[in-house]
């Protein structure tokens, strides 16, 4: 386990935050600070999910942290990363199993430069980073989704792997849009004081704005899908017209083969001089009268 504390110069109030720690370190934590012991059971837990509750006048917030998305598996677990946040008036702590770059930046920017003052302001700034992780995953999900649509209707391209991507897509951003919708309990339960307040309405604008961002990406990938597989269809459609068409000309001149192919010993046919090139003078007759007609419907 990892543990850094520094303190908020000028105020009693001290910030420890604990990387990956073992079940008798956070008992140890637990007891210094009379941590309520559900709530650390919780920050335990690699895979819940955005929370916030009030104990014993301690505040516990978990939220995830979106990471690296090159992962063949869509889930929750597999795309983010929980940080567990328990603070009150005194101090702040932060449990996480990896380490976060922006952690230390908050450290060396915020608490180092004397711009934070309380506790609920080293939160507000956490929740901000945390949320801040979304905006790139989402914004190179729209890219990439208007590359598909470019591909689909610019170059013709139907290539069989496009509809498996495009689930993908939706899969991922079903993951954000629930995190996201989570991460609203954590981001409206918080009380600030007014030195405050402008920090944490810039986080409720900044999830609001990835809200809609994400709601948009989810409607273009529903729309996208459903233009492909619109147009699937008719491109099958376009195939089973031409296959309609040939089989339509064939269909009489193979009848009047079929006539004459008979094994009929009395056939006048037959012996007719002009018999065969009157045959094929009426076969090809046919033929033009079924052009002239499919022309004529509009489905040449």
């Amino acid at each position: 386990m990892a543990i850094e504390t520094c303190k908020i110069e000028g105020t009693g109030i001290t910030w420890t935050d604990i990387v990956k720690p073992t079940p008798e370190e956070l008992k140890k934590v637990s007891e210094e600070y009379n941590l309520n012991s559900y709530t650390l059971f919780d920050s335990m837990d690699p895979d819940h999910l955005p929370k916030y509750e009030e104990h014993n006048d301690t505040h516990f917030i978990i939220v995830r942290i979106l990471q690296d998305d090159n992962h063949l598996e869509q889930t929750i677990q597999s795309l983010s990363t929980k940080i567990a946040i328990f603070y009150n008036d005194d101090f702040i702590i932060t449990i996480h199993r990896s380490s976060q770059p922006f952690i230390k930046n908050i450290r060396e920017n915020y608490i180092s430069n004397n711009k934070i003052h309380t506790s609920i302001g080293i939160a507000i700034r956490i929740v901000r980073d945390a949320l801040y992780s979304f905006e790139y995953p989402i914004m190179k999900l729209s890219d990439e989704i208007d590359l598909i649509e470019s591909q689909i209707f610019l170059k013709n391209n139907m290539a069989a792997d496009l509809i498996k991507k495009i689930y993908h897509f939706k899969s991922r951003s079903g993951i954000y849009k629930k995190l996201l919708l989570l991460s609203n309990e954590v981001v409206s339960s918080i009380k600030v004081d007014a030195d405050e307040r402008p920090a944490l309405s810039d986080v409720r604008d900044l999830h609001t704005k990835l809200l809609m961002l994400n709601d948009q990406i989810q409607d273009d990938a529903n729309n996208l899908l459903n233009i492909y597989l619109s147009l699937s269809a008719r491109k099958t459609n376009d195939v089973m017209k031409v296959l309609t068409v040939f089989s339509v000309f064939f269909m009489p001149l193979t009848f009047v083969v079929g006539i004459y192919g008979m094994n009929f010993r009395f056939m006048p046919e037959l012996d007719y001089k002009w018999g065969y090139p009157f045959t094929l003078l009426c076969m090809l007759i046919m033929s033009i009268i079924i052009f002239i007609w499919f022309k004529r419907k509009k489905w040449l």
